[in-house]
């Protein structure tokens, strides 16, 4: 395998040929890895991230990637870093690559196993990969408010990571004090989530968690114990209440079937016909990465939208905590009855599933029995 060459994505797109798109999609690309719904990456190398999928080709090199010249991706976060990282770097990304994988996950679904051993190596390296972007350049989704493209603007962020993550992947303390705090507010928060304050209650037959925790926390403590689940309902003291779609459900994940999303405008009808609050139920459309269910004060940007629950406002709902939960679950098990989980569920399929449901809302006679909240 010839060394590659980071190539930013406006000057890929004029040679798509030579070069490796790593979590996005460039048509006419030598070779795609990512996992983005209906990439075109090879079975062989698909995965849960794009970070695993480059981690798979750099074990496993195909043809197309020992001929290319250079390596892209058209955004900057932790798996497409990642991605792009291992593909200039394969014989330290194969050393590492058991806690690489770690890392993307982390990156992208905020999920992480604490018992793992590298757990914490992991959380270190994420931590400094958002603090450095923070610091030095603005946060993610952050470009248009700067009134720049992202798939430009991401070509600093990785000029100047690619040359400086191998010393932090090799020794962590030496990115100590950029790390440190939102490390500790994680290690927190998991602390939090530990207490006989929490409890989770999982629904695996329409694939939810629900976290009830007295405040809201950062989603890498959050989401830690809802691995294999697609769905968080966060309902925190005070009658402060989240629900969300995770990121698992935006891409074709490959290690288990997902169900799709559907939309949540009935819901939020029905939330609002019961709210009397003086605040409003909201939900963004399921094409987004992580649509948020939630009362609506002032607009949040994609910016806040992505940033941690305990960095945005939550606003009191008058409905109490089971109520929330069970008009949640009802919704679900209602919509998603009949309806099996699988791999690889197209838009298309995704929207159609979501007709279905508004069909059905519409139908004559249509209201539904209360289903009970036992898991």
């Amino acid at each position: 395998m010839a060394p590659l060459q980071f190539l930013p994505f406006a000057e890929a797109r004029r040679r798509p040929g030579a070069t490796v798109v790593v979590d996005s999609i460039l048509p006419r690309a030598a070779l795609t890895l990512a996992h983005w719904r209906g990439a075109p990456t090879p079975a062989t190398y698909q995965d849960d991230t794009s970070a695993g999928s480059a981690l798979r080709a750099v074990a496993q090199p195909p043809a197309a990637l020992t001929a290319a010249r250079y390596v892209t991706a058209n955004h900057f976060d932790v798996d497409g870093f990642v991605g792009v990282w291992a593909l200039l770097n394969p014989e330290l990304a194969r050393r590492h690559a058991e806690l690489l994988r770690l890392v993307a996950v982390l990156g992208d679904f905020r999920e992480i196993d604490w018992h793992d051993a590298r757990a914490d190596h992991a959380l270190q390296l994420v931590c400094w990969l958002n603090a450095e972007e923070k610091a030095r350049f603005y946060e993610p989704f952050g470009a248009p408010a700067r009134r720049r493209r992202e798939d430009e603007a991401s070509a600093e962020k990785f000029d100047w990571f690619l040359p400086r993550f191998a010393a932090i992947v090799e020794n962590p303390a030496l990115g100590r004090a950029a790390w440190l705090p939102e490390y500790e507010r994680v290690r927190a928060a998991v602390a939090a989530l530990h207490s006989p304050a929490t409890q989770l209650r999982r629904y695996p037959d329409i694939g939810l968690t629900v976290v009830r925790t007295p405040e809201p926390l950062p989603y890498y403590a959050l989401f830690g114990p809802t691995a294999g689940t697609d769905m968080v309902l966060s309902l925190y003291d005070g009658h402060r209440y989240e629900f969300e779609y995770k990121y698992t459900t935006w891409v074709d994940l490959e290690s288990r079937p997902t169900r799709p999303r559907l939309p949540l405008d009935a819901l939020v009808a029905q939330l609002n016909a019961q709210e009397t609050s003086g605040y409003h139920w909201a939900a963004d459309g399921v094409t987004d990465t992580g649509p948020l269910l939630r009362l609506q004060g002032r607009r949040l940007s994609k910016a806040q939208r992505y940033a941690d629950p305990d960095q945005r406002p939550i606003y009191a709902s008058s409905l109490g905590a089971e109520e929330m939960e069970e008009l949640v679950v009802r919704f679900f098990r209602q919509h998603y009855a009949g309806l099996e989980p699988r791999r690889y569920w197209s838009w298309d399929e995704v929207r159609a599933a979501g007709a279905a449901v508004s069909g059905a809302l519409a139908a004559p006679g249509n209201g539904g029995g209360i289903v009970t909240s036992e898991a």
